[in-house]
């Protein structure tokens, strides 16, 4: 009788011991919710495949973030080139992207492919906007992203050109904005140094009838001087030497406006013997070989 009950509770006990086996490898119900609809799926896991499934999804995450970073430093070694079509045809795969970082590069890219010679008027004119559409959600996305800040003023400078005097001066405080909150950012971005000297240049050598448009638009029109705009481009120059053309060419130009013949000449002859990479370096070659003609005519 002893043996038999003994028996029975060894029988017993081994009983729930596989019934908490099956328990512990019964269907997990998991509900996944999309944007969309709400749906159910079963998926059979036991601990073991659960922890493989656990495994397999992190080295995903990490090959997509690897991923992500061996993109961004292709474009940038595009950029870096002047393949500015291969660029663009590079991040364009990319323009549905939450990442800031994929965004402003792709804005850079739209401009610079719009700034190509032989792009049509037209076509400039959709990859303008584009670029700034890029550089807003770019902004968007992080609010403490200098090259965020600044793709977004450059762009909206860029749409300004299309529609009216009015626009583009109205958006001039605004850009200035963003520009100083790009330097604020990154002191040592010698880019957005730059452009705020050119917006200094602009307002400098801004014809009378659009300051008349200013002043209707604003009780106090935006002004500057050349010697401002001086400052900013030699600060461009220290923090960052020899970095852009354009910056050469618009330190002989500022000296120029300032009738400091040697000195001009001197940032003109720069801005000349200066790499043509990019378009934009060629257009600023020869602007400055006729500004140097007219200063040796």
């Amino acid at each position: 009788m002893a043996s038999a009950s003994l028996f029975g509770a060894f029988r017993r006990l081994v009983s729930r011991t596989v019934k908490m086996r099956r328990m512990n490898q019964r269907i997990w119900t998991e509900r996944i919710r999309t944007s969309n609809r709400t749906a159910s799926f079963l998926v059979a896991v036991t601990p073991l495949s659960f922890l493989i499934y656990d495994r397999v999804t992190r080295f995903a995450s990490v090959c997509a973030l690897e991923s992500a970073e061996e993109v961004l430093e292709q474009a940038d070694y595009l950029y870096s080139c002047g393949e500015t079509e291969k660029l663009h045809q590079l991040l364009v795969k990319h323009k549905d992207s939450d990442e800031a970082e994929f965004l402003w590069r792709l804005a850079r890219a739209s401009r610079d492919l719009a700034l190509l010679s032989r792009i049509s008027a037209e076509e400039k004119k959709r990859l303008t906007y584009e670029a700034f559409d890029f550089a807003s959600k770019a902004l968007e996305k992080n609010q403490s992203s200098f090259a965020a800040h600044k793709w977004f003023a450059i762009c909206l400078s860029d749409v300004g050109d299309y529609e009216g005097i009015k626009v583009k001066i109205g958006n001039s405080y605004i850009i200035r904005e963003h520009l100083e909150r790009a330097i604020e950012l990154n002191p040592k971005d010698a880019t957005s140094i730059h452009i705020l000297g050119y917006w200094c240049f602009a307002f400098a050598e801004l014809p009378w009838y659009q300051r008349k448009v200013a002043a209707v638009i604003f009780a106090s029109p935006p002004t500057a001087t050349y010697e401002d705009a001086l400052a900013f481009f030699l600060k461009a120059e220290e923090v960052d030497p020899n970095f852009y053309s354009k910056n050469l060419l618009m330190l002989g130009k500022t000296y120029v406006m300032l009738r400091d013949v040697q000195r001009a000449a001197l940032w003109l002859t720069r801005a000349r013997d200066y790499p043509a990479v990019t378009e934009e370096d060629k257009q600023v070659h020869k602007e400055a070989l006729e500004l140097l003609k007219k200063l040796n005519g």
